[in-house]
């Protein structure tokens, strides 16, 4: 899985693959993380994320959300994020973790938000493509 942080007119983007649905959840979320830090150290303990939404893009959403979510939260920058992704009967949901690095003395940037504009989850003959836009 890979991502990559993409210009984006006063905003910041990620664009993401992945061998599967759930790799390419975590290489955005790992996108996430690369565009509010730019070292990150090795501190920091694992904690568990679940959501759950009515379809993958919604999923995706709220997965970031939660991730911003849990930074502002527990003062951690969410990284080496892990997501399972699944979908059962049009029930999508995600049972992930990630390791919550301290964000004392890290100078983060902050990312406000998670925003629908532009976003593409699609699948490649290579696996899954994702394209998310933040608010910064």
């Amino acid at each position: 899985m890979t991502y990559a942080l993409r210009e984006h007119t006063a905003d910041v983007a990620v664009e993401a693959t992945g061998k599967s649905l759930s790799a390419v959840f975590a290489a955005v979320a790992d996108g996430l993380a690369a565009a509010m830090c730019d070292d990150i150290p090795d501190a920091g303990e694992r904690f568990d994320i679940e959501v759950s939404a009515e379809n993958r893009e919604a999923l995706l959403f709220d997965y970031l959300d939660e991730l911003i979510y849990e930074r502002d939260v527990r003062a951690v920058l969410p990284v080496e994020n892990e997501a399972s992704v699944h979908d059962a009967n049009g029930e999508w949901t995600l049972a992930g973790s990630a390791r919550g690095v301290p964000l004392s003395g890290l100078g983060a940037r902050e990312i406000k938000a998670v925003t629908y504009s532009e976003m593409a989850i699609e699948e490649t003959a290579d696996g899954w493509r994702a394209y998310v836009v933040f608010d910064v």
